[in-house]
């Protein structure tokens, strides 16, 4: 008889865990004793208004900003405290529009993918001596994927937004990550190009991306997400399934002031109540 202890498989880590994390921002405490964990596998999107501490929390998992030193206080990403970040960008991916905005117009879309090897704004000096065949091949490869590989030698600035949005995917992508986190997703874009982009992030969760969303928009939640965690000055004042979380009563105390919620072909939208 088999001692079904011995062969169940090992639980494996949280994606994300925070535990009475006290996180500082400059001179600004934004989360005191902060308690929230991510599973690997979760399709998560993280909602709140401006100055609820989603920025601050996305800056504390891509590790640039760490908790308070305490006893019984941590944030881990994947089970570990300590990451070497290069090592990390091979599990979690991210697109911000902080990381939009520090990329100079006359960077090529290749050099964006491939900055991604390197967790750098671009390639320059020492770090294009470094630059593998390989992972030019594997820049190429992602480009195509994403539909603008003829862009390959062409800067940023003479791109659309949602071109230029689409290589800094490329950049997450490239090292086939298991999980995507992306603040404020269509920041900036058109109809055409928000469609587009959002229609990429349902294909990459539906090929079996653990996607986390951070956004204070509710349509730029796609059905593939299931669970909704909610900020509020700091604190999570909502965490649940998608259908008990987005709805007039709990957004309308969020974001003090009247909401009402009306759902679509699986999106959610918020208009005035």
């Amino acid at each position: 008889m088999t001692d079904s202890s011995q062969s169940a498989d090992p639980p494996q880590p949280l994606l994300i865990e925070f535990r009475n994390a006290t996180i500082w921002r400059g001179s600004t405490r934004v989360f005191d004793s902060l308690n929230l964990a991510i599973a690997q596998h979760e399709r998560v999107a993280i909602l709140g208004p401006n100055g609820s501490g989603k920025t601050t929390l996305l800056k504390t998992i891509n590790r640039e900003l760490y908790p308070v030193a305490a006893p019984d206080c941590w944030v881990r990403i994947l089970g570990r405290d300590n990451w070497n970040v290069w090592e990390l960008r091979e599990h979690i991916g991210v697109v911000s529009h902080d990381l939009h905005s520090r990329y100079t117009p006359t960077i090529t879309a290749l050099e964006v993918v491939i900055s991604g090897y390197f967790s750098s704004i671009g390639v320059h000096g020492t770090l294009a001596e470094r630059v593998t065949a390989q992972q030019i091949e594997r820049a190429d490869e992602t480009l195509a994927m994403l539909g603008i590989e003829t862009l390959r030698d062409t800067p940023l600035g003479s791109m659309s937004t949602g071109q230029q949005r689409r290589c800094l995917l490329g950049r997450a992508l490239v090292h086939a990550p298991e999980t995507l986190i992306l603040d404020e997703p269509t920041a900036g874009l058109d109809f055409t190009a928000s469609f587009d982009y959002l229609n990429r992030i349902r294909q990459l969760a539906k090929s079996g991306h653990n996607i986390v969303i951070v956004t204070h928009h509710l349509n730029e939640i796609p059905p593939e997400i299931e669970r909704i965690i909610v900020l509020k000055d700091g604190a999570v004042a909502a965490d649940g399934e998608k259908s008990t979380i987005l709805t007039d009563e709990l957004l309308s105390a969020v974001y003090e002031t009247p909401v009402r919620v009306a759902r679509l072909d699986g999106y959610y939208l918020a208009y005035p109540g």
